[in-house]
């Protein structure tokens, strides 16, 4: 499989990098053998916007802030469908 590249694109002017940063350090740690890298792109406008190879799986201005949980279940769904998750597969 090919390893796959996270893009995070936050607003700087919002102060944001605190929530990408830790968006970063989870999509790590569940994905830490497919990923190449994750990219943090400090933007403004509002805008926090996650991609998995260029596709985007989270857009806050159409979906709202994500959770880590659903931010994985999103790129899982993309890179490997019938992954388990563990515990972010269990809905509460």
């Amino acid at each position: 499989m090919n390893k796959i590249i996270i893009s995070i694109e936050f607003c700087t002017l919002c102060h944001w990098t605190p929530r990408a940063v830790w968006m970063t350090q989870e999509l790590l740690y569940t994905f830490q053998n497919d990923v190449a890298e994750i990219k943090l792109i400090p933007s403004n406008g509002g805008i926090f916007k996650i991609s998995v190879d260029n596709e985007t799986v989270w857009d806050r201005k159409q979906e709202g802030f994500p959770e880590p949980k659903a931010v994985k279940q999103k790129i899982r769904d993309v890179i490997d469908p019938k992954r388990s998750l563990g515990h972010s597969d269990i809905n509460k």
